[in-house]
Formats: structure tokens, sequence, C-alpha cells
């Protein structure tokens, strides 16, 4: 017999304690009284959905049960149009293009025939999670550090003058831990990337 689903107030709080407090699975459920199965259950739905904590001001729990409880399609005679999930894919790889800016534009083409929001983002993960092909790679303490530009560029003001300037982010992370250094400079010459590479190297942690 399938057990019964948490309240959303505590279902929020099984996300809370695992991504704020740091929690583990066990720990979490020891403390709410809920069995190990529906906290990893409620995390893996959450992962699934793309939720990260803190959620957002605006998402009611209406919302939050939608994204982790997705409906099946409705039967009848409504029909759905699926998303282009390759071009979304692809779209999203744009800066500043968001799954919700996307949504938008498909139902605005799809006004009667179109997914919820909650759908439109369960159905493309699952899309997303049948094409992913990963290969592990295992990195040695010490042995590989990645680095690059961020990309996008942070403004910065000048107090007296009122100018206002855009830094490049150089960004370097540690193969082995993740261990991330950043730092900014006014570009992305040769002058700027060796001296960011220079700053990375003698960092002192």
């Amino acid at each position: 017999m399938p057990s019964k689903r948490l309240s959303m107030r505590k279902i929020k709080e099984v996300l809370r304690l695992h991504y704020e407090a740091g929690l583990s699975r066990r720990a979490i459920s020891d403390s709410q009284n809920v069995s190990y199965g529906s906290v990893a259950n409620y995390l893996q739905r959450a992962e699934l959905a793309g939720l990260r904590w803190p959620l957002p001001a605006d998402m009611d729990e209406r919302t939050l049960g939608r994204l982790l409880f997705p409906s099946q399609p409705v039967t009848g005679q409504r029909r759905f149009v699926e998303p282009d999930f390759p071009q979304m894919h692809q779209e999203l790889k744009r800066k500043g293009v968001t799954r919700q800016l996307l949504w938008h534009e498909y139902r605005e083409q799809h006004p009667s025939q179109g997914y919820s929001y909650a759908q439109f983002c369960h159905r493309y993960l699952e899309w997303l999670s049948c094409q992913q092909r990963s290969l592990r790679q295992t990195h040695r303490a010490g042995e590989k550090l990645f680095v690059d530009y961020s990309g996008p560029t942070m403004s910065v003001v000048n107090p007296d003058t009122g100018e206002i300037r855009q830094a490049q982010i150089f960004v370097a992370v540690l193969g082995a831990s993740n261990y991330t250094f950043a730092c900014a400079h006014w570009s992305q010459k040769q002058q700027d990337w060796l001296d960011a590479h220079v700053q990375a190297f003698t960092f002192d942690i």
C-alpha cells in the first residue's frame, strides 16, 4: 500500500533541512518522523523539478505540489502540443534565456493546447534525462585546474564620477575539490589573462 503523501508544509521542511541545514536523509527522517524512503523520494522529485532552496518567494503550495507531483496529461478530447525539446535545449544555452521565458512563448503559440509551466518543466527534464550521456572523470588532488572567463560581465561604478565600466570575471576551479577562485579584470587581453593566473596560483587559502 503506498504511503500517504506528506503535507506541503512538511515537504518544504524536508527540503529546507536538506538544502539549507545540510542534514543527511537519515537525519531528516529521524527528526521529522518520516520514513527514509519518503525523504529520498521527495528530494529526488525536487531535483527532477529543478528546485533549490530557498524556494521562490512567490511560489505557493499549489505550484510546489504541481512541480513535485506533475499530473498526467489530461485524457479525452483535449490534446496537448509537445514542446520542441531539442530546440528548447539549444535556446537555454543562450544568455538570458530561461525556461519560464520559453514557456510563455510556447503558450502564446498554443494558448489552449499547451502544458502548464509545471508540466512543461517536468517533461523537459524527463526528455533531458534521456539525452544525457556522461563519462565519469576522476581528478587527483592538485592535478588539474580549469580556467576560463565566466561570460557575463559585472558593472563597476566609480564612486567619485559615477562612471560605470564592465569587468570581466576570470574563474579557476580545481578538478578534484571544485574549490573555486574568481577575480575581475577590465579586459580579456593577454596581460590580464596572465595576471589572473598569477593571482589564482598565489591565492592564500
